[in-house]
């Protein structure tokens, strides 16, 4: 995630505020701001161009670049797929750079969980137009790759859970799917109903990162937006771990739902 590598050298190391740090490479300060929020490419040239500018020691500069190649690899959505938004593209490449994520879901289970005919019903039920559904599918099942290698947790509120999107057949698979997930690493906990403590009124979720401080993506009705200070949504995070149910008891309350 060069962007928000870029955001925090700026930020916490050098100490600039983003007008004048645009200023010293003869950019505009809404270039630098997208350049740091994903909305647009930074190549390794760049990345050196704007570190050098403001003045990055060369010991600094010279190591992170050296990581930077190390690391340096295309994916899928280096290369748009018609029918599918962009910010899933974004969103996948923070995916890819994360170690740790966190899904906060509140209507329906989060994309990186879903089994096909649920996730197709799911996609249909929020508007998504008819012709672009398989393809939104298969960029999700790209993006679930992701879950080989990092650690995931899921805070899935109970009525979510018991919506049967995709009708009886569907919902149990997804169940039977959540079940096995589980058993593999996956962490799934139920925020029960009941609990008043924490008022989840979207859908999120929390990125980790080794270089860079953590990203939101936040599910909103008109798209997504990310949020770069995420300082109140770790704070939630803290507050779901006391409020939810234990792994055991999350695993047993999905169990009965499905022998039910």
């Amino acid at each position: 995630m060069r962007g928000g590598r870029l955001r925090a050298i700026r930020k916490e190391l050098l100490g600039l505020t983003l007008e004048p740090a645009a200023t010293m490479v003869g950019w505009h300060g809404s270039k630098l701001s997208r350049t740091e929020n994903g909305q647009r490419p930074v190549s390794i040239e760049d990345f050196a161009m704007l570190v050098t500018a403001w003045g990055l020691p060369a010991k600094e500069r010279d190591k992170i670049l050296a990581e930077l190649a190390e690391t340096t690899s295309s994916g899928w959505w280096d290369r748009p797929i018609p029918g599918v938004p962009a910010e899933v593209g974004t969103l996948a490449s923070y995916e890819a750079d994360a170690v740790e994520l966190v899904n906060v879901a509140t209507s329906a289970l989060p994309g990186l969980l879903q089994t096909f005919e649920y996730g197709i019903a799911v996609m249909r039920a929020v508007g998504a137009p008819a012709e672009d559904v398989e393809r939104m599918w298969m960029a999700r099942v790209q993006r679930q790759r992701v879950l080989t290698r990092v650690d995931n947790t899921a805070y899935v509120t109970e009525s979510a859970l018991r919506k049967p999107y995709g009708g009886l057949a569907a919902h149990q698979e997804q169940l039977q799917h959540l079940l096995r997930g589980m058993e593999i690493g996956n962490v799934v906990r139920v925020v029960p109903d009941a609990q008043t403590d924490v008022a989840l009124l979207a859908t999120w979720m929390w990125m980790r990162f080794p270089h860079t401080p953590p990203v939101v993506h936040v599910e909103l009705p008109s798209g997504a937006v990310f949020v770069h200070e995420a300082e109140s949504y770790t704070k939630i995070i803290a507050q779901l771990d006391r409020v939810s149910l234990p792994k055991a008891g999350s695993r047993t309350l999905i169990a009965a739902l499905l022998k039910g």
